[in-house]
């Protein structure tokens, strides 16, 4: 008795249902692309549609064609052209055609490219603060006349200022700097910029160099960050680190640099494998069933 008991309180017993993982929204880096650029289609002026071009082009029995997106995968419906509209008899070999970047290697484009529009920030910073180092140099002697005017002006009306510390001192002390030093400050400050340049746009292109040279550039950036987080931490040193070290292992790890994860020969058949035409292949629908 007492087991039907236990048996019975046992199955009354409501069951816990599994916690559902939540999911975040996979981000289709093709659609993003060609909602921003259009779709990439082909065969568009050819005045014959063949068997072999069902992979991207096909036409039905009513003489509709069907234009497969190379980037997306969506067909596109459209009338043939006229005689005088085409401009080659059928489709030309799949050598001479450029596929778009589609799958990881697009999304690897987009990182790259917010990577090279950070760098575009960095350079019109450093130009800004070049810019105001190099003019400080040339009229440091007019600069420091008007500091002076303007410390004493608001000193005779009753306002006590202490200039021997804090960042007045340090505004009064660039004054007396060498105008070698300010001149050589300025100078880097000009080079740096120009690296960082060289950096957006060779991100911005995709370049393998760029990405190599990013690499190195913030690794090395981040000695000092590092040294000045060890003196105090702040939460933009803390911010501008993290951002840093962020790069550099999207760009060691994702990137396969310096030969990790089979080097770029594993990112090049992984592009293969995503944007070439056996990703075509693989996503691509019967020849007998008509495209929707």
């Amino acid at each position: 008795m007492t087991t039907v008991q236990q048996t019975a309180g046992q199955q009354s017993e409501p069951r816990s249902e599994p916690r559902r993982r939540l999911r975040l929204p996979r981000v289709r880096w093709d659609l993003l692309d060609c909602s921003l650029q259009g779709h990439r289609t082909v065969g568009r002026d050819v005045a014959r549609v063949r068997r072999e071009d069902a992979l991207v082009l096909r036409e039905d029995a009513d003489g509709l064609r069907w234009h497969r997106c190379l980037r997306c995968d969506a067909w596109l419906p459209s009338v043939g052209p006229t005689a005088a509209q085409a401009t080659r008899e059928h489709l030309p070999p799949r050598e001479q055609i450029r596929l778009p970047l589609r799958g990881r290697p697009l999304r690897d484009r987009y990182v790259l490219r917010l990577i090279a529009l950070d760098r575009v920030v960095h350079v019109l910073g450093l130009g800004i603060l070049a810019a105001a180092v190099l003019v400080f140099s040339g009229h440091r002697g007019t600069l420091d006349r008007w500091w002076t005017w303007g410390l004493d002006f608001v000193q005779q009306h009753g306002v006590v200022i202490d200039t021997t510390h804090g960042f007045l001192a340090q505004v009064s002390g660039w004054f007396s700097t060498p105008s070698s030093h300010l001149l050589f400050i300025g100078l880097g400050l000009v080079a740096y910029a120009a690296l960082e340049a060289t950096e957006a746009v060779g991100l911005w292109l995709g370049r393998r160099w760029a990405e190599y040279l990013t690499f190195v550039a913030t690794s090395i950036l981040m000695v000092p960050e590092v040294a000045d987080l060890a003196s105090g931490v702040s939460a933009t040193g803390v911010a501008l680190f993290a951002l840093n070290l962020a790069v550099v292992v999207y760009l060691l790890l994702a990137k396969r640099l310096f030969g990790l994860r089979g080097g770029g020969r594993a990112e090049a058949a992984e592009r293969e494998a995503d944007s070439g035409w056996s990703a075509l292949e693989r996503t691509a629908p019967p020849s007998a069933t008509q495209p929707a």
